[in-house]
């Protein structure tokens, strides 16, 4: 059995089983890699782009190592090259846990309980729940939909089909850290500034293939592109604005506009503004549906490219 053959069985059995499993309660590898590079922090920050940019090598270089030595180990054992790929696709993408909060969320909205959904949505994203009314808290989830299945399983499957068990852990190595220290707070806007350019560039390719199978897989393929085409480049993330005016033509929804992190409001764009409606509630299992459908396409698609391309280099 061929490395791709063996890589494509495994992400296989990996998105199955996180659909099946989810996420576990305790003891989850991304979890144990974020312990892990908050020692590294604590031993590296200095308030310089510098001592960031190493905390960064570090930290990813040493989970795309891990990677290597463990797909190197088990080289000669197709069967557990394919255990090994799939353990690792199960451990970095995270599409059901996302479809789980989101519905969460979604549900407490319908039964008319603003609270509960305000209490929830901190498990989702980052936004200040206190400052949403039911329709910002619906917005917030799509949203956080859109971005995530770009993060958190489409980007996971392009760097697998790039680099295998390597590339797999080494994305997810670099969205942790981006969540963890890229952000423009005091203490990490500059020691989080390599963190967050490495984000953007290896985010890129998945982002924008998540916008096409967004389009591909939604009800209104005209309006996602058009979203996409008029808005993303409005968004101020060049991987979330493509992700989120596709997912936001796509189900024919406004997404963006006045929000609040932290206490700091943004006055984002908004994006299908000439022809979407507001978010309601319903839209969160509507979002969900289309997450779960791009993640499916996005296996098919990466699989496939990762075979023809080995076997056009035998």
């Amino acid at each position: 059995m061929g490395a791709d053959r063996s890589y494509a069985y495994g992400a296989a059995a990996g998105l199955l089983g996180d659909l099946l499993l989810g996420d576990p309660r305790r003891g989850h590898p991304v979890a144990v890699f974020g312990r892990a590079a908050a020692a590294v922090e604590r031993v590296l920050w200095h308030d310089h782009r510098g001592w960031g940019a190493l905390h960064t090598a570090v930290c990813a270089g040493g989970a795309v190592a891990l990677g290597a030595v463990a797909e190197r180990a088990v080289r000669r054992s197709p069967a557990a090259s394919v255990a090994l790929a799939g353990a690792a696709t199960w451990a970095v993408v995270g599409g059901t846990s996302l479809a789980r909060e989101a519905r969460t969320v979604g549900r407490a909205l319908e039964a008319g309980d603003i609270e509960a959904a305000r209490a929830r949505l901190p498990h989702l994203c980052g936004r200040d729940p206190q400052a949403l009314d039911a329709d910002g808290i619906a917005r917030a989830v799509v949203e956080s939909v859109a971005e995530n299945t770009s993060d958190a399983v489409v980007g996971a499957l392009v760097w697998g089909a790039v680099g295998g068990v390597p590339g797999l852990l080494g994305f997810r190595a670099v969205n942790t850290l981006d969540a963890m220290v890229g952000h423009k707070s005091a203490r990490f806007r500059r020691y989080g500034w390599a963190s967050a350019r490495l984000d953007d560039l290896a985010g890129w390719p998945g982002a924008r293939l998540t916008a096409v199978l967004a389009a591909a897989a939604g009800p209104d393929p005209r309006g996602a592109l058009r979203a996409w085409r008029a808005d993303a480049r409005k968004h101020p993330s060049p991987n979330a604005g493509p992700v989120e005016a596709s997912f936001a033509g796509a189900l024919g929804v406004r997404l963006g506009g006045t929000l609040s992190y932290g206490g700091r409001v943004e006055h984002r764009p908004v994006l299908n503004g000439d022809s979407g409606r507001a978010v309601q509630a319903t839209d969160i299992d509507r979002a969900v549906r289309l997450s779960r459908r791009v993640g499916l396409l996005a296996l098919g698609a990466t699989v496939a490219a990762r075979r023809l391309v080995k076997g056009r280099g035998k």
